[in-house]
């Protein structure tokens, strides 16, 4: 009877080792997942800031060449504004309201650089000029970077979301509340090709 008891004892004893051992292993890679995700935010607001900070340089160097171009200028300066006052911190990657914001704000800097573009393209001394061409260039790259962190990003959130759904690590995740986290979306008519004409 007594060998029978430490039998039962040792199975158990094991059993509950194992449970604690998968657990344990689990919820490390939830954990290592989501920090993957959180690096790849945080690589993503760089880029944005970077082009941030590239956007006043921007201007001034337009506004010498095209000062009557002030309302291009000014919805520039407020689309940055409105982006750059945006309280940002790593939530957003849980929360679809915040990363929605976040991305219309994201998405008006963009389009008001499209029009300074534009307008650009009728001062051929601006264009000509070494300081636009510099910061044209920076721009052009960070946006490329942009492109490629997002991607980056949505890619870290598809293997966490992806391995907190799957069981047994849907129940740990649940029980340890990691959260799904939000992909950017392409943005709104980016589903149409543009309309060239010559």
């Amino acid at each position: 009877m007594k060998k029978g008891l430490v039998v039962t004892l040792l199975v158990v004893v094991g059993l509950i080792g194992l449970f604690f051992l998968l657990f344990g292993g689990i919820y490390n890679k939830l954990v290592t997942a989501e920090e993957s995700v959180s690096s790849a935010w945080a690589q993503v607001e760089n880029v944005y800031q970077r082009r941030l900070d590239l956007v006043p340089n921007l201007v001034e160097t337009v506004k010498g060449y095209a000062a009557h171009e002030k309302e291009t200028l000014q919805g520039v300066v407020e689309a940055r504004a409105n982006a750059s006052k945006m309280n940002i911190t790593s939530d957003v990657i849980n929360n679809p309201q915040a990363m929605a914001a976040f991305q219309q704000n994201q998405q008006a800097l963009s389009s008001a650089l499209s029009r300074l573009m534009v307008v650009v393209e009728r001062y051929p001394e601006l264009r000509a000029s070494q300081n636009f061409l510099a910061l044209q260039t920076q721009l052009e790259g960070t946006e490329n970077r942009i492109s490629v962190e997002r991607r980056r990003f949505n890619e870290a959130a598809r293997n966490f979301n992806t391995l907190s759904r799957v069981f047994p690590n849907n129940v740990i995740a649940n029980m340890m509340g990691f959260e799904k986290k939000i992909y950017f979306e392409a943005e709104k008519g980016a589903e149409q090709a543009p309309q060239v004409q010559f």
